[in-house]
C-alpha cells in the first residue's frame, strides 16, 4: 500500500487484522425491526476512516473516523440489539459506540467468527491510533507554534504568555473567559500550564460543536477536508461561485497545520479560522473595497454626513472640539458642519451659538480637517458653513480656507466652461467643497463681469436652523452681509431656501441645494415621496435634526435614504441605533463615505414610491432565511461583579421601505455568554432589497428592567453572504468587540 496514511500506523503495515479491515465485509446495520439493511463496511486507505457503502449507485458513501470511536462492544449489549435480534444471534452481533453522540452503530455479521474479527481488529487499530495520537499531540500546530514562542524553553506558559501568544496566532480571547478556562486547566494550581494542560486550554477555548458537525459532513478525505471537499462546501452551503483556485487560496490563507497544508487539506482548526475571519463573514469581503461606479454626479450618492460636528456631547453646554471633527472624518464622514461666529481678536470661532458650549478657533478646525480628511477615504469632503459672522471675519474665514487647504479647495468649476451637472466623487478625489451662501450665479465666473451688485443675502436658512436649534430667533426677512471672498469659493454647493418641489424644478440650478429640518423632510417623504425622489435626481438635499434634540439624539435616517436624500446629517457623537444604521449603510464600498443610490432613485423615468409599492425594477421580492445558531465570548457587562454572567438574546431586524420593516427575537439563554446556542430560524419577506438594512442586536435579558446592550452589527442586505457565516459584534460606539461574535446561517432566495 502506498498511501501516506498507513505508514503512520506503526507496526500494523503487514498486519492480518489491518488487511481484513481494508478489505472489508458486508454487515447488517440494525436501526429498528423494519430497518435492517446490508451495507459494505471497510477501512479506507488513510487507515483512519471507516467507509459505509450502499448498493444504491448514486448514494454517497458515509464515513466516520477511528478517532470518533469510544469503544467497540461484542454481543447484544445495546437496547436496539436486545430488542431487534434473537438471543441465539448473540455472538454474531457487535456495536460501535461513538464519542460525543448519544447514538451507536449496531451490526450483525454473517458469522460469529466474522463478528469476532471485526471487534478484535477495530480494538487493535483504535489502540494503535490512540498511542499515535499521544505521540503526535505535541505536534498539534498550536503546541508546536507555542514551543517556538517559549522563550525560556521551560515548557510552561503563564496566563499572560498564553494570551499574548493567542493574539499572535490571530485568536482573540476575552480576558475573563481566558482566566476562567486557565484556572480550570491548571489542575496543579501552579499558575502555569504545561504540555497537555496547554492543549486542553486551547480545546476548551475553541470548542465549537456546531462547527464540528458541519466539518464532519464535508471532511471526506482522511478525516480532513480536501480541496474538493472544501469546494463542495463553498458551492453547496455558502452558495459562492467558487473554483478549485478559490478553495486552494482559503487553505493557503487559513490553514495553520503545515502537514495539512502540504497535502492541500483544511483541518478543523483551519476551517474554524476561515469561518471566523473575513471570508467566512456575513459581510461580502469584495465590498470592503471601493467596487461601485464613482464617476456619476455627486447627487447620485448617499453621502455620510454629520450635524453640529464640533460637539462632543449635548447641544447646550457640552464641549466643542477639533477632536470631534477628527473622529467623524476617521469614520469616513464626508460632510461636516461648521457653525461660525465672530470671535475675540478678530478671529472667527466655531460653537453652538447662544449656548454654553465651548468655543474653538475656525482656523484650528480647518487645520484638523486638512490633516484627517483623507486618511480613511480619498473622496471629497463638503464643509457645510452655517455663517453668522460679520463681513470682516468672513474675509478671514475665506483667507484661512484658501491658505490652509491650498489646491485641495475647489475655488472654480472643473473644466473651462460652465458645467451642466455636478462633478463625480472620482473627479473630486482629495478635494474640499464649501457649502454656503453665494452672492451671484455660478455662470458669472464665465462671463467678463463677475462683479456683485449687492453684498447681502437672505439669512432665512441660517435663522431657521438657529431657531430650530433653540437659539434666538431672527426675522425671517433679515439679511446678512456676505463677503465676496467667501461667496466666491462656494462653487457646487450653494445654499438656497426650499419653496416646494415645483418651485425648485422651475428655479433651482443643479449646484444649488436646500437644507430641510427633519419634521419638514419627513412630512414631504410621507406625502410626496416620488416628487422628493425626482428632486434628488439632479440636486443635493441636506436633512438636519430638530433643534428640540438638545441631547444630541437623532432621527431615523432610513426614510430619508428611501426618498434619495444624499446628505442625511446625524449627530455623530451620539452612539445609538440611528448611528448604527448609518454605519451599516456606509459599511460597503470600501467604507469611503459614498454609496451609489439604486438605479430607480437615479432614473428620470422611475415612479418609485417607498410608501406604496407598485410594479417596477425596485420590486425584487426575496425571502430571507436567518438561523441564529450560536454566539461566542460575549463580554460581561458588569465586570466588577465576579458572578455577573449575561443572559443573552438576539434581535434580528430589517430596516428599509415600510413594507419590509420587521423584527424577530430569539429566547434568552440563562448564564451563558461564552458559547450560548439558540438554533432558532426566522423568515423575512423583502420587497425592495436594494434599500434594506439587516441588523443583529445582542442584549442581556433583564426581567425587571430594560435589557442591556451587548453588541450589534448592521449591513445592507446587498452585502450579505449566504451560508454559514460569522457576524462580528460592535460596541455602541461602533468599535469591534475583538473576541465576540454570532454564528448564523443565511439564505436569501428569490420569492417564487
Amino acid at each position: 500500500m502506498e498511501s501516506d496514511g498507513d505508514s503512520r500506523i506503526d507496526g500494523l503495515k503487514d498486519d492480518d487484522d489491518l488487511q481484513f479491515l481494508l478489505a472489508g465485509t458486508n454487515l447488517i446495520k440494525i436501526r429498528s425491526k423494519s430497518w435492517q439493511k446490508s451495507r459494505y463496511f471497510s477501512l479506507m486507505e488513510d487507515c483512519r476512516t471507516i467507509s459505509c457503502s450502499s448498493k444504491k449507485i448514486f448514494k454517497k458513501d458515509k464515513t466516520f473516523l477511528i478517532d470518533e470511536i469510544e469503544s467497540v462492544r461484542k454481543g447484544r449489549q445495546t437496547e436496539a440489539l436486545k430488542k431487534y435480534t434473537d438471543p441465539n444471534e448473540e455472538e454474531m452481533c457487535f456495536s460501535i459506540m461513538l464519542k460525543g453522540h448519544n447514538k451507536n452503530l449496531d451490526f450483525m455479521a454473517d458469522s460469529k467468527e466474522e463478528a469476532h474479527r471485526w471487534v478484535t481488529s477495530l480494538q487493535k487499530l483504535i489502540n494503535q491510533v490512540n498511542n499515535l495520537n499521544k505521540k503526535q499531540k505535541s505536534e498539534h500546530w498550536f503546541v508546536s507554534c507555542m514551543r517556538k514562542a517559549d522563550k525560556n524553553k521551560d515548557n510552561k506558559m503563564t496566563l499572560k504568555e498564553l494570551k499574548h501568544f493567542l493574539r499572535q496566532v490571530n485568536i482573540e480571547v476575552n480576558d475573563s473567559y481566558a482566566e476562567e478556562i486557565f484556572k480550570k486547566c491548571d489542575t496543579s494550581n501552579s499558575g502555569t500550564l504545561e504540555d497537555l494542560e496547554i492543549e486542553e486550554f486551547y480545546n476548551h477555548l475553541t470548542k465549537r460543536e456546531e462547527i464540528d458537525e458541519i466539518y464532519q459532513n464535508y471532511a471526506k478525505t482522511q478525516g480532513e477536508m480536501s480541496v474538493r471537499d472544501l469546494l463542495d462546501f463553498l458551492l453547496n452551503e455558502q452558495r459562492e461561485q467558487a473554483t478549485v483556485e478559490c478553495a486552494l487560496k482559503l487553505i493557503e490563507k487559513y490553514e495553520l497545520d503545515e502537514a495539512a497544508k502540504q497535502k492541500k487539506h483544511m483541518s478543523k482548526d483551519g476551517f474554524t479560522m476561515y469561518l471566523n475571519h473575513e471570508d467566512g463573514s456575513i459581510f461580502n469581503p469584495a465590498h470592503s473595497q471601493v467596487y461601485q461606479d464613482m464617476s456619476q454626479p455627486l447627487n447620485h450618492y448617499f453621502i455620510s454626513s454629520s450635524h453640529n460636528t464640533y460637539l462632543m456631547e449635548d447641544q447646550l453646554k457640552g464641549p466643542s472640539s477639533t477632536e470631534a471633527y477628527v473622529k467623524a472624518l476617521m469614520k469616513s464622514c464626508r460632510c461636516v458642519e461648521l457653525d461660525c461666529w465672530d470671535g475675540p481678536n478678530g478671529e472667527p470661532v466655531i460653537y453652538h451659538g447662544y449656548t454654553l458650549t465651548s468655543k474653538i478657533l475656525f482656523k484650528d478646525v480647518i487645520r484638523a480637517i486638512k490633516d484627517y480628511a483623507f486618511k480613511t477615504s480619498q473622496y471629497p469632503v463638503i464643509l457645510s458653513l452655517e455663517n453668522h459672522c460679520t463681513v470682516e471675519q468672513q474675509k478671514l474665514m475665506a483667507h484661512h480656507l484658501i491658505d490652509i487647504l491650498g489646491s485641495a479647495l475647489v475655488t472654480k468649476p472643473l473644466g473651462d466652461s460652465m458645467p451642466t451637472n455636478l462633478p463625480s466623487p472620482e473627479e473630486l478625489k482629495g478635494k474640499f467643497l464649501v457649502k454656503g451662501k453665494r452672492l451671484n450665479k455660478l455662470d458669472a465666473m464665465f462671463s467678463n463681469n463677475n462683479s456683485v451688485q449687492e453684498d447681502t443675502v437672505s439669512e432665512e436658512d441660517e435663522a431657521a436652523e438657529s431657531q430650530e436649534n433653540g437659539q434666538k430667533a431672527k426675522s425671517k426677512k433679515s439679511k446678512i452681509k456676505l463677503a465676496k471672498e467667501l461667496s466666491d469659493i462656494v462653487i457646487y454647493c450653494k445654499s438656497v431656501h426650499f419653496s416646494g418641489f415645483q418651485h425648485a424644478k422651475d428655479n433651482q440650478n443643479f449646484y444649488e441645494m436646500a437644507s430641510l429640518k427633519e419634521s419638514k423632510a419627513f412630512q414631504l417623504a410621507e406625502t410626496s415621496a416620488t416628487a422628493f425622489i425626482h428632486h434628488n435626481m439632479d440636486k443635493l438635499t441636506r436633512i438636519y435634526p430638530a433643534g428640540s434634540r438638545t441631547d444630541s439624539s437623532n432621527y431615523n435616517p432610513v426614510p430619508m435614504w428611501n426618498v434619495g436624500c444624499q446628505i442625511v446629517a446625524l449627530n455623530f457623537q451620539t452612539h445609538a441605533k440611528e448611528m448604527q444604521l448609518n454605519q451599516g449603510r456606509f459599511l460597503p464600498n470600501g467604507f469611503c463615505g459614498y454609496i451609489l443610490k439604486p438605479e430607480f432613485q437615479r432614473s428620470l423615468s422611475s415612479q418609485f414610491n417607498p410608501q406604496s409599492l407598485t410594479e417596477g425594477p425596485w420590486l425584487q421580492k426575496k425571502i430571507l432565511h436567518v438561523m441564529v445558531i450560536s454566539a461566542q465570548q460575549l463580554p460581561k457587562l458588569n465586570k466588577d461583579k465576579q458572578k455577573s454572567i449575561v443572559d443573552p438574546l438576539v434581535k434580528v431586524e430589517i430596516q428599509g421601505v415600510p413594507k419590509d420593516n420587521a423584527r424577530k427575537m430569539t429566547r434568552h439563554i440563562e448564564n451563558n455568554g461564552f458559547n450560548p446556542m439558540w438554533n432558532e430560524k426566522f423568515e423575512f419577506h423583502i420587497h425592495v432589497p436594494e434599500l434594506a438594512l439587516l441588523q443583529f442586536v445582542v442584549e442581556d435579558y433583564d426581567s425587571a428592567s430594560q435589557n442591556d446592550h451587548i453588541g450589534q452589527y448592521c449591513l445592507p442586505l446587498t452585502s450579505v453572504q449566504n451560508g454559514y457565516r460569522h457576524v462580528p459584534l460592535l460596541t455602541k460606539r461602533g468599535d469591534i468587540i475583538p473576541s465576540a461574535g454570532l454564528f448564523v446561517h443565511i439564505m436569501l432566495l428569490d420569492q417564487q
